[in-house]
Parts: C-alpha cells; structure tokens; sequence
C-alpha cells in the first residue's frame, strides 16, 4: 500500500470520504504551508514538463494562485508588470544564442 504525506486539495478528503478512503488530516501551520506549496509547485510544473497538456499547466496556476495570496507574495503583480514594461513578455518568441 503506497503511503502519503502531502498537500491536497481542498475537496479530496470529501472525495476520499466518499470513496470510503480511510486517511488522517491536520492543518499546516502557516511555515509549512508555504514549504508545502512550493514542494506542489515543483510537483506539478515537472508533470507539466512530462505531459505538456493544458490540465497540468492548470495545476501549476492553481499553486501559483495559492502562493500569491501569501504575505510575501501577495506584491508579486506589480513586479509583473515591472518587468514586462523593463524587458517585455515572451510575445515576440525570440532566441538567442551566444555564449555566457
């Protein structure tokens, strides 16, 4: 029986309940939760690296949205924009070759 310990979305309990899943639940604190979001995010962009599908990409927005409402992130907007307005997007899909 393979064995978990991770953050989950918000309806799986529910999910798991209903599929008479037994499991154990707790809370993480505000440290781990960050910790654990960024575990999720490197988690989900490496299945989107694999799979290359709109659904996994989905998920990696979905982390990403999490993290910004955190009190360190919650500013990273405005240094989108920042950085769009300095050296623009990724519109024009330029490569470039050289050496470092």
């Amino acid at each position: 029986m393979a064995t978990y310990n991770k953050l989950v979305r918000d309806k799986i309990p529910a999910i798991l309940d209903s599929k008479g899943i037994t499991y154990e639940q707790r809370t993480a604190s505000p440290e781990e939760y960050k910790a654990e979001l960024i575990k999720k995010l490197s988690e989900e962009t490496a299945e989107f690296m694999a799979a290359g599908d709109p659904e996994e990409l989905a998920n990696v927005l979905e982390v990403i949205e999490a993290l910004k409402k955190l009190p360190e992130y919650t500013n990273v907007d405005e240094f989108k924009t920042r950085k769009r307005e300095e050296k623009g997007g990724f519109e024009s899909r330029i490569i470039l070759k050289g050496e470092k």
